[in-house]
């Protein structure tokens, strides 16, 4: 088979519940949540009054006046008591991680007809070739996470709805969660984990090139700093693809230098084994690289070099 799943256990959905849901996530978060509804999900972010990145997240409709937030599982308890602090004077709640709700990742050339005959629809059906179309069912939220309808991601409530997770297996091959994080290195989608909260702005991310940002939605927690970095600023950093040139374990948030200062220059942001067994990864870096290469740990350590990731 050419399409593939894998459970990501990495991964979490924070839920939301009640008329003023989206009204709530609109004046907090950077995306414009008028845009969600049963056929179309947003990535976004949550930011800091000085406009850094608390959590990134991925927003969809489960049910009527009910949303849920994909984002890392380290991060789900901090994000939900940034949240929980403005919630209360909404007609909405935060509700506690619902453990039967499992996350999947679907992949491959053939994904598209292995997923209509494992839940007998796909977004293509609601928002043909759309990144972040998406559709339910009874039990399932299945997201289309890249342009090319290769990607998807699939929340299932396995309590209620196991054979669905069943029919995944049934319909594609296993495959390794490293090869999922490979696809989304390439495709360029920084991910906030629990080392890089407060890090980042979102244009150190490309955020502001990804879809995860509006710039026409209006006020939300650390606009004024995002805005002014879109409209009057340039920042210094951005996000790249990296490769290492030997093995060495990276980790989020390790410091990276230049041959040249002991100052650091750059972070590395999410990682991944690559398919000749050497690291891969997202760092953020300096746009006016020169050698385009930085150093692990110190001005001496292991080689990155790097280059501008595929954002489509």
């Amino acid at each position: 088979m050419s399409s593939h799943y894998t459970i990501l256990d990495d991964e979490a959905l924070l839920t939301i519940i009640g008329p003023d849901s989206l009204t709530f996530l609109q004046g907090q978060t950077t995306c414009d949540t008028r845009t969600v509804d049963a056929s179309h999900a947003i990535p976004g972010a949550y930011c800091t009054p000085k406009g850094r990145v608390v959590c990134d997240f991925l927003l969809c409709e489960v049910a009527e006046n009910h949303y849920a937030l994909r984002l890392r599982r380290d991060i789900l308890q901090s994000s939900a008591a940034v949240f929980g602090k403005y919630i209360v004077f909404s007609k909405a709640e935060l509700q506690p991680e619902n453990p039967d709700w499992k996350i999947f990742a679907c992949w491959g050339d053939e994904v598209g007809t292995a997923l209509q005959a494992a839940l007998g629809v796909t977004p293509a059906e609601t928002a043909p070739g759309e990144q972040y179309s998406s559709c339910c069912g009874e039990g399932f939220i299945l997201i289309q996470t890249d342009g090319d309808g290769t990607q998807f991601e699939c929340y299932i409530n396995t309590g209620s709805h196991p054979e669905l997770a069943e029919c995944l297996a049934q319909a594609m091959s296993p495959g390794d969660m490293n090869n999922w994080l490979a696809l989304q290195i390439k495709q360029g989608i920084g991910r906030i984990e629990a080392a890089t909260v407060e890090a980042f702005i979102p244009q150190m991310l490309n955020y502001d090139l990804t879809g995860h940002v509006s710039f026409d939605k209006g006020c939300y927690t650390g606009q004024e700093v995002v805005a002014r970095m879109h409209y009057r600023g340039k920042s210094k950093r951005r996000l790249f693809r990296a490769t290492m040139t030997e093995n060495a374990e990276l980790q989020a948030g390790s410091a990276l230098y230049s041959s040249e200062s002991e100052q650091s220059a750059g972070t590395v942001v999410n990682s991944a084994p690559g398919a000749d067994g050497l690291p891969i990864a997202l760092i953020v870096a300096p746009v006016a690289g020169g050698e385009n290469a930085l150093h692990l740990g110190d001005p001496k350590g292991p080689i990155l070099s790097y280059d501008s990731p595929d954002i489509q």
